[in-house]
């Protein structure tokens, strides 16, 4: 397939040098069919390749076919409005498959793939539909969602095909139930990291884990509060896609890689240009599409791992300077290189540039020379009560040095054991704070957003609350928070009455504080024995009731089932959030050696036809 596709590249290259257009004369005739010259330009283009004429002659009549295809697609696209989109099949659908699909493009994501489905044997709603790197949305329409005429479409598969399902009827039910299983799963995925994004500031320091950007020494990054949200959804998909690559679940990685991706694209630049997450999500991508031999759809592949290449210079420096003088080495980072080599070694050769791709893959290989290691020296680091991982990474830190690896491994847990130690402290410090304000009567949101703007100061903090009371309507979404009382007890009002407030004054700022005698005081205290006019209640509001619904006690079980299912949603993200926080450096490079071998041998054997031409 890889070398057909180099072949597919070269010959594209070759008439366009030669400005030879397929779909006119000599080579296609009044009734587009093939014409004699054809036959005399294969035979010129497999002596200048060295390779087997019919073969080259198959491709070329492929490539004039796909010509007249796409004329033809043109000129009824100009006349009708009907644009033809281009739809690339899972790998065991692809032969004698015609993938091209008319369609108007009014019609919705769900018409689309509808029509997908019908056409190529799926079942609806077992197949994801991705177009210009985004999943399809089944309720907009696809002029809305920027399909044009010749777009790409990437079908991705959860369940295989009815005919397959016959002809396996003993698990056709595990098979479906496994694809409800991977649609759940996506779904999920999605409701999980949105209630970690929302939870974002109300963890347990001490038992919840979360997600965090840390620099090059593993310290967490401040981020900007407008953009805390976006970049805790990207990290979450991209956690979550990097583990089913693990897993080699490759079709249910990429929709979450590429929402990765777009939410990262709403960080500002000079965040991106920090950390190494966006390189290396860049590089995760463009591994998926290679994985699910669809790179052909990927139309910005190289402008990917460019990016990539910019943003590792970016954080690393030239040559890794900037790595090698904050962490002392670079050695397990070269593993991000090697993945970088090699796909640009892979995209050079699918597009017929041989020498760029033997370059790229050569320097691929010397870097797995580099950084492979020796079983043995894994195993005695085992036996010192190191992890698999810890000792690769040591190793690969150390040139393979045993007696430094261990050392550096113990070094790095104390240092790491010290900032989650420093960490923790600090957001004990924080709830410590926010319950102090909560203790005055305050709600956790409000309490939260008035420690943020006085940057952690709790004595700041309250002035800020005491200035701005209506930050006292930050409720939390707990009803048992929000309440307002209607009718304040005398004993409350006698308190504020004693203290030399006005009755009707005392009795107003407790139906806004809820009944909360030392929130009313505080406030009327600090505005010289007055209600702030943005705080005094209408008739109708000092009027109602808090509400109440008698369906409350009978609406807990579902309540219950609820935040079971949110609970299960976000633990199955936190699964998947690696311990060691160098877990994306580590790999043990037995994919990437396989695949250097494969395509270095196509390169050569594009070299040995060069020289006995």
């Amino acid at each position: 397939m890889a070398q057909k596709k180099y072949l597919q590249a070269k010959l594209t290259q070759f008439l366009r040098e030669d400005r030879i257009q397929l779909w006119k004369p000599p080579y296609t005739d009044e009734n587009k069919e093939v014409g004699l010259a054809l036959k005399d330009l294969a035979k010129k283009y497999s002596d200048r390749l060295e390779c087997c004429e019919r073969e080259v002659e198959k491709v070329i009549e492929e490539i004039r076919c796909k010509a007249i295809e796409r004329g033809t697609g043109n000129e009824n696209y100009r006349t009708t409005g009907i644009a033809t989109i281009e739809v690339f099949l899972p790998q065991r659908l692809r032969k004698d498959k015609k993938r091209l699909l008319e369609t108007r493009l009014h019609v919705t994501g769900r018409d689309l793939r509808s029509k997908i489905a019908e056409t190529f044997g799926f079942q609806e709603n077992y197949i994801k539909i991705v177009i210009n790197k985004k999943q399809l949305q089944l309720e907009q329409s696809l002029e809305e969602q920027g399909v044009t005429h010749n777009v790409k479409a990437m079908v991705l598969e959860l369940k295989q095909s009815e005919e397959d399902v016959r002809k396996h009827l003993q698990v056709e039910e595990e098979e479906q139930n496994e694809a409800e299983l991977k649609e759940k799963q996506i779904q999920r995925t999605k409701r999980g990291l949105e209630i970690l994004a929302q939870r974002a500031e109300m963890v347990d320091p001490e038992t919840m884990p979360y997600l965090d950007i840390a620099n090059q020494t593993g310290r967490p990054i401040r981020i900007p509060p407008s953009q805390r949200k976006s970049l805790m959804l990207a990290m979450g998909y991209h956690e979550k896609g990097r583990a089913l690559l693990k897993r080699k679940e490759y079709g249910i990685a990429l929709p979450c890689l590429l929402d990765a991706d777009r939410y990262f694209c709403e960080c500002c630049r000079e965040l991106l240009d920090t950390v190494d997450n966006y390189a290396v999500l860049q590089l995760d991508i463009v591994w998926c599409y290679f994985r699910l031999e669809q790179l052909e759809c990927l139309d910005d592949a190289e402008k990917k791992l460019n990016l990539a290449q910019a943003c590792f210079k970016n954080c690393y420096g030239d040559n890794h300077q900037r790595l090698v003088t904050i962490k002392g080495n670079c050695g397990k980072e070269k593993v991000l290189f090697l993945r970088l080599y090699l796909l640009q070694g892979i995209r050079n050769y699918h597009s017929g540039n041989g020498e760029e791709a033997r370059e790229h893959l050569n320097k691929a290989r010397e870097l797995f020379k580099e950084l492979y290691i020796d079983p043995s020296k894994v195993h005695n680091l085992l036996q010192l009560g190191f992890t698999a991982q810890e000792a690769r990474l040591g190793l690969r830190a150390c040139d393979g040095n045993v007696d430094h690896a261990a050392i550096h491994i113990s070094n790095r847990r104390e240092e790491l054991a010290q900032i989650r130690k420093e960490e923790k402290e600090k957001r004990k410090r924080r709830l410590e704070s926010i319950n102090s304000l909560r203790g005055m009567g305050y709600s956790t949101r409000a309490a939260k957003q008035a420690l943020h703007q006085a940057k952690g100061n709790l004595d700041d903090a309250l002035k800020i609350l005491l200035s701005n009371p209506h930050m006292w309507w930050l409720q939390d979404s707990d009803p048992e928070n929000n309440r307002r009382q209607a009718s304040p007890s005398q004993e409350s009002i006698d308190q504020l009455v004693y203290m030399g407030f006005d009755t009707v004054v005392a009795e107003a700022a407790l139906r806004v504080f809820g009944g909360n005698v030392q929130l009313a005081a505080q406030t009327l205290a600090h505005h010289g024995g007055s209600l702030p006019a943005d705080l005094q209640l209408s008739g109708e509001d000092s009027s109602s009731t808090p509400s109440t619904s008698p369906s409350h006690s009978a609406g807990t079980s579902s309540a219950s089932t609820d935040e079971d299912m949110e609970t299960e949603a976000v633990n199955e993200i936190l699964e998947d959030i690696p311990e060691h926080e160098e877990d994306y450096l580590d790999s043990t490079l037995e994919d990437e050696e396989i695949i250097i071998a494969e395509y270095l041998s196509y390169v050569e054997n594009i070299k040995s036809a060069t020289v006995k031409n």
